[in-house]
């Protein structure tokens, strides 16, 4: 999980444009190396490891644009081998307009198979809020994050993840927020098991204490792949979350989303597609839900420019709100 507010989200809680709930940073999404399984486990004849329990979705949810609004304008850096930065200026007209610093130091260790994969992360904005982040192979098989979230002059999240990797299934443990004091404490626990080379059956257990309550959420998972598409459900005590993935050709990938959630009484249903124009060096993501929200985000790459022009619109049909977006990502 990237912070506890995944932990504390159950299926069917998502962030669409125009929603109540504030858009996530990207800090709330786990990174893709950590979710991809290493290479090294790949073996002929052999099931593969299944990957983290937060990325069984990751195939579908790659597929749906992400929202842009205002103005926004990314540099990226690479100043070294290991050492990488980026400054963002962000102008908004629904919500603060605000600057936020970026910055990355790179591992390359014997038991990391990918040579960038980050071992410390930090940012932060015009506003105080940091965000960091540890991720630390401390075996072949097993690793390790910390996740350190501030709003402002407080502390909003400290959580700890070990992660053991074997040649078929992925266990994982994860404390969030353990507070003494306040007798408090989230526990996460994760599952993964390959049973054939398509079937991957798993489950997640969160335990929530405090003073005035306590209790646990059961969630089991199931995912089936084949040779272009991967399908994948999760169901429990606090909703279900479905989705479809296939590629249709190597320009034209979509993706099918349910979520329904027993805490907010509310399901959803959408439909995601992505496009590739490589001869035109653009990239276009679209979607459609059952809350009457249509949207597109058109990427462009400016060669020889080293620079992605991102152009995005929103509409809310139902609501009638529209939200258009316009950024720039140089690096």
């Amino acid at each position: 999980m990237g912070s506890v507010l995944a932990l504390s989200s159950g299926p069917g809680r998502q962030n669409w444009p125009f929603s109540t709930h504030t858009p996530p940073s990207h800090w709330d999404t786990p990174l893709a190396y950590w979710d991809t399984p290493p290479r090294w486990e790949r073996r002929d004849g052999r099931l593969s490891n299944p990957g983290s329990f937060h990325a069984l979705h990751r195939s579908c949810k790659d597929v749906f644009p992400q929202q842009i609004e205002g103005v926004k304008m990314i540099v990226n850096k690479t100043l070294s081998s290991f050492f990488k930065v980026s400054h963002t200026l962000h102008l908004s007209a629904v919500s603060p307009s605000q600057y936020r610093f970026h910055v990355e130091h790179l591992q390359s260790d014997d038991y990391s198979k990918d040579k960038d994969a980050p071992a410390l992360i930090g940012e932060v904005d015009s506003s105080g809020s940091l965000n960091a982040h540890s991720l630390l192979h401390l075996t072949e098989r097993v690793r390790a994050k910390a996740v350190f979230q501030t709003q402002q002059s407080q502390f909003v999240t400290w959580q700890f993840e070990t992660e053991y990797r074997g040649s078929d299934f992925t266990a994982a443990v994860t404390m969030a927020n353990p507070d003494i004091l306040r007798e408090s404490v989230i526990l996460v626990a994760h599952f993964l098991q390959s049973v054939s080379s398509g079937l991957v059956l798993g489950g997640e257990l969160v335990y929530h204490r405090g003073r005035a309550e306590e209790g646990g959420i059961l969630t089991l998972a199931g995912q089936y792949s084949g040779p272009n598409w991967v399908a994948t459900l999760n169901a429990g005590k606090g909703g279900a979350h479905a989705s479809y993935y296939q590629k249709a050709n190597k320009q034209i990938q979509v993706g099918v989303e349910f979520e329904a959630s027993t805490r907010t009484q509310e399901t959803t249903a959408s439909f995601g597609y992505q496009m590739e124009l490589p001869e035109a060096n653009m990239v276009f993501r679209g979607m459609v839900n059952s809350k009457c929200i249509i949207g597109g985000v058109l990427e462009k790459r400016l060669s020889p420019l080293p620079a992605t022009l991102i152009m995005g619109a929103f509409v809310n049909h139902r609501g009638d709100k529209l939200q258009v977006g316009l950024g720039v990502n140089v690096g």
